[in-house]
This record gives structure tokens, sequence and C-alpha cells, in this order.
């Protein structure tokens, strides 16, 4: 027994969830990805941030120095060593070069330098400070300071230092003027000019400086910083590869054939959700932990679980905006586009956000709101909060306990940590709830849309299909075909199609006899419009009437088989009663549920299967996992499941093939398997869209057999294009041309009704092959030959269809079947007179009768469109003839004893151009029975009249005014 309710609920998420596991081991690569990518991207932050440091290695002011060291004074440095110095350089420069006692301590400086000794030619002298500035404005970067003395008595002497107290760093090197040259000359100039206070001697003085205690002194986080955009880059994996597989499974149908098998869309979300909620805490998890393996402050100081909860959260938020995104895309490759743009827009609003917009007191709080719909947005300023709280190795950061106030380090926050999450968790339900909206209002996955407002109607909630209107309402709806199909298009219904019609129309719709008929299509109508200009401008330019008024009734424990032309609307009519595709006008009742409504769909999906047209399936699911999927969405209970599903695959002969991935199946494996999932479930209503296209003849034939024996319980709607299928399995069978129905019953009835008759060859024994043209005898076959034709032509009236020299091959109308026993009678008593050795009678086959209903309604569209060619006869009698008509009547030559005149047979052929013209003509024979074996008869008139009409052929041409064009 089937579940429902809760239980069928938890079933179909089990089994989609199961189905994402598997989908995502079989992927490996895009899975490892998006679990791990974050590694990658956290490991570029900590090469950015080392190649930071290093920058930085030989300044302390970024280094955390509890109890700093000394370091000693050192000589003057000769003038190479500073960075960006020309050559040729000075060590100092020194004023004035006029005193003889500022020149012997300039002498003392040069020759007690420590270690070094200054040459004359490295030292320079002016005569006053101002010729020493001049100088430095004439040559910059030639020396890295300046010494200026002033002898103001014998026991003072005072002294001045020039330096360029720019720091420079190159290659990660500082330099620091004040510590290398300044202190340098000025302990140089001291020690120098006390010594010549003192009188001469050795004085040993050696000084060191000390830098006070100081922690790390950063003013900025770099991880806060950049972090955002290299962890949003990250999370694109995951958004990207989301987008990808909904939008996937849009585009290759795959939602849509689990939906026509009974899928509930509940399910289906839910399964997502809960798999994709399972990822974004995995990678969120791994996130965090390679943050802390690389030793982040803002890993280590902040609360790991605050930090948990925001990945998360944003993470899932960007699920959300996936879902939604992916309504309005129907190509998996823009998917990429997509998430490429969101990126780049991500980035700037990140950069933005960083620089203090809108997250400040000084903006309204109504930007904040809106900017803060943007997932990136949120991660960026909440990084940017982190950040800041961790600067320095000495910053706690911020705790689980404190995410409702802000942090020391950012007082006047407008959003704590605790808005954040709540913000994330917020715009995450309504990216959900707007990507289920979608879903169900915008017209892409299943044809059935619901109302704009769907969630205010009490059937959505209970899932109970609304009662049916009265037939009064029900007529009037399937009468609007005769207002939605254009007038000038003339379609003529035959007897048996008015006829079902009309017994349909008598039926009530609540009075529906669902003891007996599964399905009631009541005036099908389906109109695709074409649509001119682009984007919001595009309007509807023109119709396409795909299915005509369409009326049938197909009963219980049988095949249906609905035949036509590719475009005759076939399959259109079979993804209109699945609910793929939305209907135009009419309904479709099956088992007493309306298509027309979305309860009602609901009801029918869970008892219907269907094997649509093109194989729908998982490339990376083998065989036994699809029908264990479909199995679980049709509620079939577990315990037989997978019983069943090895059953249905040994009736379809794929048992070695279960544990195979259908993405290395054959063309003809993959449509057996469509089948299989089609009878899953033991479905009341099987929808079979050319189920055996691609199989060989022996896999067909025992395909059929499965089919035949899956009548029994249901009902069986197949399209095809084999003839023969459709004359074994249909119980019966209907024929549609152009979107209308043509004809409809059994086979029999259409052979007898459309088919031109039995077909009767006669052969009889070859003696000679050709004339005696020498003696002016005729052939004993030429003799045969005309006493056969005589003899038909007097009993029976019919003309041959094909003649040889050994055999003749005619065709008798159904209103002479009477005629036939005397006739074969009459026949064997001439057999050994005319030395006939073989008389072979069959039926018209149902190929004849489909390319018959085809032609006559191919040359009926001509008719009405006014689609003829101009014919000139032998006597240049010239005549307008419908495109294709294979037989004209000549005008004027009907007679008592010939009453359809005189009929010439024409061939066709396409011209260069494409254009359809007669190319040959036969003699004029007698009419006869000519025409009405092969159709309507022609009567055609001359270039000066204006009526004719034509017998079938397979011609579409469109009228003159547009332009001459042929389709065959």
């Amino acid at each position: 027994m089937a579940e429902a309710g809760w239980r069928l609920l938890l079933q179909q998420f089990k089994a989609l969830l199961r189905k994402n596991l598997l989908l995502s081991w079989r992927r490996r690569v895009p899975t490892a990805l998006h679990l791990t990518s974050s590694f990658f991207f956290i490991l570029l932050i900590f090469g950015v941030d080392r190649s930071i440091k290093s920058r930085r290695r030989t300044t302390t002011s970024f280094k955390d120095l509890p109890d700093p060291p000394s370091n000693p004074i050192t000589p003057i440095p000769p003038c190479e060593s500073g960075f960006f110095i020309k050559r040729p350089c000075y060590d100092f420069v020194w004023s004035p070069n006029s005193s003889s006692t500022v020149a012997a301590i300039v002498d003392r400086i040069m020759q007690t330098n420590p270690g070094r000794p200054i040459p004359a030619n490295k030292v320079l002298g002016f005569s006053s400070v101002t010729d020493v500035e001049s100088w430095f404005l004439k040559n910059p970067l030639k020396c890295t300071g300046a010494l200026h003395m002033e002898e103001r008595s014998s026991s003072i002497i005072a002294y001045g230092i020039q330096t360029n107290s720019t720091s420079k760093m190159e290659r990660g090197y500082y330099e620091d003027p004040v510590f290398k040259f300044q202190l340098p000359l000025q302990l140089a100039a001291e020690r120098a000019i006390t010594v010549h206070l003192a009188g001469g001697g050795v004085i040993d003085w050696n000084i060191s400086f000390k830098e006070f205690a100081h922690p790390s002194m950063d003013v900025f986080s770099l991880v806060g910083v950049i972090a955002p955009t290299f962890l949003l880059a990250a999370s694109m994996f995951g958004f990207v590869i989301q987008m990808s597989n909904l939008v996937t499974e849009r585009e290759l149908k795959l939602r849509q054939a689990m939906s026509m098998m009974g899928l509930l869309d509940s399910s289906y979300w839910m399964s997502w959700i809960a798999w994709d909620f399972c990822l974004a805490l995995l990678s969120s998890l791994l996130l965090v932990l390679f943050g802390m393996m690389f030793g982040f402050y803002l890993f280590n100081h902040n609360s790991f679980r605050l930090l948990l909860c925001l990945f998360f959260l944003f993470q899932v938020n960007m699920i959300g905006f996936a879902y939604m995104l992916s309504g309005f895309i129907s190509k998996s490759s823009s998917s990429k586009t997509v998430g490429f743009c969101v990126f780049i827009i991500g980035f700037l609003t990140q950069l933005v956000t960083y620089f203090g917009f809108p997250y400040d007191e000084s903006f309204p709080k109504s930007y904040q709101i809106i900017w803060s719909f943007f997932p990136p947005n949120l991660l960026a300023i909440a990084l940017l909060y982190l950040g800041r709280a961790t600067t320095n190795k000495q910053d706690p950061g911020v705790s689980w306990e404190n995410r409702k106030r802000c942090s020391y380090s950012q007082p006047d926050c407008v959003l704590t940590m605790e808005n954040i999450l709540g913000w994330l968790t917020a715009t995450f339900i309504l990216w959900l709830l707007s990507a289920i909206y979608i879903d169900n209002v915008y017209p892409i996955v299943n044809g059935v849309r619901k109302p704009w407002l769907y969630f205010l109607q009490l059937s959505y909630w209970t899932g109970k299909s609304p009662i049916q209107k009265k037939d009064a309402h029900r007529r009037d709806q399937c009468k609007s075909y005769d207002h939605v199909v254009d007038s000038s298009v003339v379609e003529k219904k035959d007897e048996d199609v008015i006829a079902e019609e009309d017994a349909i129309k008598m039926a009530e719709a609540d009075s529906m006899n669902t003891a007996s008929i599964a399905i009631q299509v009541r005036g099908l109508i389906k109109s695709f419009s074409k649509r001119s200009g682009k984007g919001l401008c595009c309007k509807a330019s023109s119709v396409h009437h795909a299915v005509k008024g369409l009326w049938i009734t197909i009963e219980k424990d049988s095949l249906f088989c609905l035949l036509g032309q590719n475009g005759a609307g076939k399959s259109t009519t079979i993804s209109c009663i699945t609910g793929v595709l939305p209907i135009s006008g009419g309904d479709v009742l099956i088992h007493g549920d309306s298509i027309t409504s979305p309860a009602g769909m609901a009801q029918i999906r869970r008892h219907m299967g269907v094997c649509p047209q093109f194989d729908i399936l998982w490339e990376s699911l083998t065989g036994l996992e699809h029908l264990y999927l479909f199995a679980c969405i049709k509620g079939l209970h577990q315990a037989h499941i997978k019983q069943h599903s090895l059953e249905l695959m040994e009736r379809v002969n794929l048992l070695e093939a279960v544990h195979i991935r259908a993405g290395n199946y054959s063309g003809g494996m993959k449509r057996r398997l469509s089948v299989a999932i089609a009878l899953i479930g033991d479905p009341k209503i099987v929808c079979l869209d050319e189920p055996t296209t691609g199989m060989d003849p022996v896999t067909r034939r025992h395909v059929w057999s499965v089919i035949e024996g899956a009548k029994v319980g249901r009902a069986i709607i197949l399209t095809t294009h084999s003839m023969e299928e459709a004359d074994i399995l249909g119980d019966r069978i209907a024929i549609m041309a152009r979107g209308v129905l043509r004809c409809i019953g059994t086979s029999i009835r259409l052979k007898s009704r459309f088919g031109s008759g039995y077909i009767i060859s006669v052969t009889w024994k070859r003696t000679l092959s050709s004339l005696a043209s020498s003696s002016g005898v005729m052939s004993t076959s030429f003799i045969q030959n005309e006493a056969v034709k005589a003899l038909f032509q007097e009993h029976l009236n019919v003309i041959p269809k094909q003649e040889s020299v050994d055999f003749i091959t005619f065709i008798v109308p159904y209103d002479k079947e009477l005629q036939l026993p005397d006739f074969f009678a009459h026949l064997q008593t001439k057999k050994d007179e005319l030395e006939i050795t073989d008389i072979h009678v069959s039926l018209t086959t149902l190929e004849e009768v489909f390319i018959h209903v085809a032609k006559q309604s191919e040359l009926e569209a001509a008719l009405a469109e006014g689609l003829v060619e101009s014919v000139t006869l032998s006597n240049e009698i010239t005549l307008s003839v419908p495109v294709g008509a294979p037989y004209v009547v000549i005008p004027g030559t009907q007679t008592t004893d010939n009453p359809n005149g005189v009929v010439i047979e024409l061939s066709w052929q396409q011209d260069e151009s494409g254009h359809l013209c007669a190319v040959e003509k036969s003699d004029s024979i007698a009419a006869l029975q000519q025409g009405k074996r092969n159709g309507v008869l022609v009567s055609a008139q001359s270039e000066s009249t204006t009526e004719v009409e034509g017998i079938g052929h397979d011609v579409r041409r469109t009228p003159p005014a547009a332009g001459w064009s042929v389709e065959l």
C-alpha cells in the first residue's frame, strides 16, 4: 500500500536527500572545492599578511616589547649606506670653515671616528649656514647631515645638527635618520668638543639608547579588511554550484519528471535545504579551523561559536539568495555569469562598507536597512567589527556573551553582532520564501501555474481539489475553441470525431462515470504566442494553435494510441495532460480531477506514470537508483521497493545493468529504463510518448509485450510514429493533423473508413517477355494482362493501380465487398484459361490510412489558404490546381456515361528555389474510381475561374503575398 500524508513527505525527503548525497559523492571535484575552497583563500590571506609583516620586520613599532634591548650609538656611517643617496656623496658638511677652532674640532671628529676614520674628501666645509643650505638645495640627497658650530668664548662652543628626518623604507627595511645619522654625528661632535675644551687627551665615551616597553601597536586588522572579499570568493563556489544544481535539474527537465510522478514541492525544497545546510555547516567549520590553524587573531581571539554562527548563517544566506535567483534562470551556463556578477557587486559594496557607508550614525536608518539586504555587506561589517576587536595580540576580541554589545574598539557601532546574525537569519527566510513563491507562479518548471495569491486559497493548504463546477460553465469554457482559433482555418471534422465530441458534451462534468472512464479530454486548446521585440518592449505578434479543441474519452483497461505527423500536436497534448504545459482552453478530467486546478493536478500525479519523449535521467545514477528514487516519490512501502524495482528491470531486460550508471546506457537502454520508471508504483494512468524510439526490432517487440501486459488496471496513452506498433497495441487509435483530431476508432474501423479498400494482386505464368515485332503477333503476357483488366472492369468496375509483365494489382473499394465472393468464384473458373498462378488479397495498412488523412488535411489547409499552382495541358488549356493534388478532373468533361469526367495524374517535385511544381502529366483517363480510392477528386477550372478542389498531399506553402516556400 502506498504511503500518504506526512509519511509520504518523509519518504520523498529521504530519497531526495540520498539522491543529493550520491550525486555529490560521484561529483567529487565540485564537492571538494565547495568544502575546502576556504583553505586556499585563508592561505592567500596568510600570504598577504606575511608579506606586509615582512616589510615591517626592521621596526619595533608593530612588535610586542615588554623588555626592549639597549642599542649603543654607532660611529658615523659612510654616506653610501643611506637609502636613496646619490654619488658622489659626503658623510657630513660643516660650517664655518673660517674658524681654526672649528676646523680643529672637525679634524678630530674625522680622525677619532671609531672603526673608520673619515677621509678628507668625504667632508665638505662652508663659510656659513646659508651657504650650506644653498648647497643642499642644489645637491639633494648627496649628504646625510650637517654640523654647525659657533665659538662664543674660549670655554663655550655651541653646535647644531641638521639632518633629513624623513624615515625611508626599501625592500622591507626601515631607515630612521635620527638613530642612523643624527645621533652618531651628535655623539662625535660632543666628544670632539669636550676633548678640545679639556686640552686634549682621549675620552672613552659610549652611550646606549633603550625603547620604552610597549605592546604591538597595529592600527588596523589586515584580516578584518581583506577577509570579506576573500571569503566572499570562497562562498561563491557553493553559491554557483547550488544555483547550477537547481537550474540544471530544471533545464534537463529532471525536476519536471519528478513532479509528473507525484513529487511534493515541500519534499523537494526540504531535501535541498537540509543538504545545503549540512554542506554549509561543514564548510563553515573548516573555515574557522583553517583560520585558527594559521594563527589569525580574528579567529583565535573571537568566540568560536560566534564565528561559526556568522560564517554558517552567511553561507546559508547566500544559498537562499541562490534559490531565489535560480527561479529567473533557464540555462545552467548562465548561473556562472550570475555568480560572477554577484561577486563583483559584492566586492564593490564591501569596499564601500569598509569606508563607513552606511553603518554610521551620520547616515539615515533607512540606508542601513536597504544595505543590509545584500548578504556580502553584512559579512563585511561583521568582519570589520571583529577585526578591530582583535587588532593586536593583547586584544580580547568579542565573546559570545558580549555579542549584544558593541566592542570596546567600536563603542559607537550601529549594529551589534547579534543584530548582524539576526539580519542574516531574517534575510535567508525572505530569500527562501521568495524562491518558493517564484517557483509556484513563474512558468518554468510545471505548466499548471498557481495564482498570484495562491497561498490565500484553502485548497493549497489542505491539498484537496475544489469541487468541479456544473457543466454549464464547463461547456462555456470548452466552446471557447470557436473564438480562439482563426476562422480562416477550415477544419473538416469526421463523423466519428463529431460523435465522440457530442457524447462528451452531453455528459455533465460532475456525473462522469469514473467506474469505466479514466480520462476525458474536454475541448483542449493549446496556443503559443510568437513575440516580437526584446525585453519589456516585446509584444505578441501572432498566435500558433498547437491543439484546437480536442475531445477524447479514454476508458480504463485500454490503450489509446495517438498518431500524427511531427508538429501535429501529439506531444503537446501529452504535455498538457501531464501538467507540463498550461492549457489555453478547455479541460482534462482524470478520474474526476481537473488538470486546471493545482490541487487537482497534485491528486492526478499521485497515480500517473510518464515516459517522456526524450530520456530524462541523471547520468551519475544507476538504473536501480532511478527506480528506487521514483518508487519513493510514488510512495511505495519501503520493504517492497527493491523487489518491485528489480522486477521492473527484469521485465524491460535491464537486470544485468541495474548497477551501471545511466550515462553509460545506450539509447535503447535509456528508453527501456524510462518505460520502467513510467510503470513504477502501479500507476492508474500511464503516458508513453514514443517509448520505443531507438530500439532494435527484437527489443521493441519485447517492450510491446510489456506495454500490452500493463493494460490491465490502467489507462495508457501512447504516441508513436510506428504504424505497426499502433496497430498491434492500440485498442482505439486517433490521428491528429495540424492540431485537430481527424479521425478516431479501432484499427479496423479506420481502415474500413479511410482505407482505399481491398488490395488484390494477380500473378500469371510468364511465357514471352516482349512483343513479337517481326510477326506482329502480341505476346501471351499482354493478352493475359488485358483479359484480367477486362474481367475486373466488367465485374467490379475498377482499373489497375500497378501493372507489370507478369502481375497486376487492383484496389477494390469496401462498398464492393459483397460482390467479391461471386467474383472470386468466377475468377477461379478462369484461372487455368488465363494461366493465373497466384491471387493475393490484403487489407489497406494503417500507414496508408495515416498518409491519406495527413494528405487530406494538408490539402484542406492549402485550399483554405489559397495555395494553387498553374498547370498547362497539352491542348494549351491552363488550370489552377491545389498544390500537391495528385489527380485533376478536367472541367467540362463530365458525361452521362462518365459523370466524374476525365482525370489526369500529376507528379510534383521541388524546383531549385524550393517551390513545389507539377513536372509530369499523364494522358487523360476516365476518372471512374481513380480519385476516390486515393482521396477527394480534384475538380479544376481554367485560369479565368476561381475555385478548385484537390486530393491531399503532404505540402505546405505560405500564400503568395508572403512569398512562396515549400516544406515537404
